[in-house]
């Protein structure tokens, strides 16, 4: 039998009492298994969903950290043809997995695609999603999900090929009629249908499920234009166009896309660990603190150093972690800066709001004290 991967099916029992063997209005019980059956693997059983308050005991448990992440999207989660996994939303499972276990590695990635990333929290099938998705009222409030800080502050923009527009300061006007290629199941599309109603120019959306099929119809011609967050258009233009010198992203800026980490609501505590491993990283980058000298900084006496790494202190015990962490996330994974440079310098991604406060950007983390 080939082996590759491919999702084995579902297996579906409902069971239903009937109303002559019990009263009116008996529950139908519904029982689902998925199973997912990977190239060379034994079928893995999807997470059954956890009881509110259990899931940092049931990861402890497990010995590692499920986590949802894109998977073709270059420099925020990319899975490469030997199935090494890189980006910068894929190091921050790896820091949850460092505070957890002491190892960077503790981790089980999941791709998951737009349309798939949410319902892969509520059911459970993850532990946590980092998957450059949008914190919105609805998806807050409606869809069961606790967002955790925001770890990319962006903003949804057009690319589009130089010979259509050059100046990078047109407005929307510039595209009237224009084809613009974009990814269905995003706030993306809402905020294009939006923005070019409230502007008054027509346009013809051409709709992709997937973002990197959006970036090659672009390629190939068949759209005028692309629009995504402006992270997006620069290192997925980089890494897919031909040529990328041919296109120009504008400066209109088309909505707040503030990115961050979300896990299913009703559970503090987890919830509690995935925002406090990310604060710690803005901390420690604040303070200096690098993964090649955090070392250094354990014999520090500055009461905020000594309690932020764990040598004093309780406070990661509070969480149901290892008081020192902090400390474990930085030496393995890095602070906020270095993963944003690992992931994001090769596409000369300016740090701009994603800069720490003290450097006139948003990235401020609470007091750990």
């Amino acid at each position: 039998m080939p082996k590759f991967s491919y999702v084995f099916g579902l297996l579906v029992v409902i069971s239903v009492l009937l109303a002559a063997c019990a009263p009116s209005g008996a529950p139908i019980t519904v029982e689902v298994t998925r199973i997912v059956e990977v190239a060379g693997e034994a079928p893995t059983p999807v997470p059954p969903p956890v009881a509110g308050g259990e899931r940092l005991q049931t990861v402890l448990d497990r010995g590692k950290v499920i986590c949802g992440v894109h998977g073709s999207f270059q420099g925020f989660g990319f899975v490469d043809s030997a199935g090494a996994w890189s980006g910068f939303d894929v190091d921050f499972c790896r820091a949850w997995a460092a505070a957890l276990f002491n190892d960077a590695e503790a981790v089980e990635f999941r791709g998951l695609s737009a349309q798939a990333r949410f319902t892969a929290v509520q059911s459970g099938e993850v532990d946590v999603l980092s998957r450059n998705s949008t914190w919105t009222w609805t998806r807050d409030t409606e869809l069961g999900l606790t967002f955790g800080p925001v770890t990319f502050y962006d903003g949804q923009a057009i690319m589009v090929k130089k010979e259509i527009v050059s100046d990078p300061t047109a407005g929307l006007d510039a595209l009237e009629g224009a084809n613009v290629c974009v990814q269905s199941g995003t706030t993306t599309e809402l905020n294009l249908a939006d923005q070019f109603r409230a502007a008054n120019v027509g346009y013809t959306p051409v709709v992709f499920e997937d973002q990197t099929a959006a970036f090659q119809a672009y390629d190939e011609g068949r759209c005028d234009a692309i629009t995504s967050d402006r992270s997006q258009l620069a290192t997925q233009g980089q890494a897919v166009l031909a040529n990328f010198a041919d296109h120009v992203i504008l400066d209109l800026v088309m909505s707040k896309e503030p990115l961050a980490p979300a896990v299913a609501q009703g559970d503090d505590k987890w919830a509690d660990a995935v925002h406090w491993v990310v604060y710690g990283m803005i901390q420690a980058e604040e303070l200096g603190i690098t993964s090649a000298n955090v070392d250094s900084f354990l014999s520090s006496q500055d009461p905020v150093v000594r309690r932020l790494l764990g040598v004093e202190g309780e406070l990661g015990s509070k969480l149901g972690l290892s008081n020192d962490f902090v400390y474990r996330v930085i030496k393995l994974v890095g602070n906020y800066g270095e993963v944003y440079e690992k992931n994001l310098g090769p596409f000369n991604l300016a740090r701009g709001q994603n800069a720490l406060w003290t450097d006139g950007g948003l990235m401020y983390a609470p007091p750990f004290r």
